[in-house]
């Protein structure tokens, strides 16, 4: 059993920031990858950031430069800090696991951008 819980969402005005926890427990083991997803009203959900085996990351072109995500192996939680919000930032963002065993989503946590 694998558990995901998002946390730091919330309002921030244009050009503001703000830092996304995602705590993991359970059998976090045999990672493909892990990152985080967001989804506006009425779009797909898209890739925002993700690290790979190996350390390697990647992240959507719209957040490039603006977004970094890193994680704390000793605490089991990945964190995404984002700068520069723009209004179109705004969505619900998702913590996923991609295990051997399966893939694992996080509630998620909304983020809006607005004045």
């Amino acid at each position: 059993q694998v558990q995901l819980v998002e946390s730091g969402g919330g309002l921030v005005q244009p050009g503001g920031s703000l830092t996304l926890s995602c705590a993991a427990s359970g059998s976090i083991f045999s990672i493909n990858f892990m990152g985080w997803y967001r989804q506006a009203p009425g779009k797909e959900r898209e890739l925002v950031a993700v690290i790979g085996r190996g350390g390697r990351i990647n992240y959507g072109d719209s957040v490039k430069g603006r977004f970094t995500i890193s994680r704390d192996n000793t605490k089991n939680t990945l964190y995404l800090q984002m700068n520069s919000l723009k209004p179109e930032d705004t969505a619900v963002y998702y913590c996923h696991y991609n295990l051997g065993f399966g893939p694992y989503w996080g509630q998620g946590t909304q983020v809006t951008v607005s004045s």
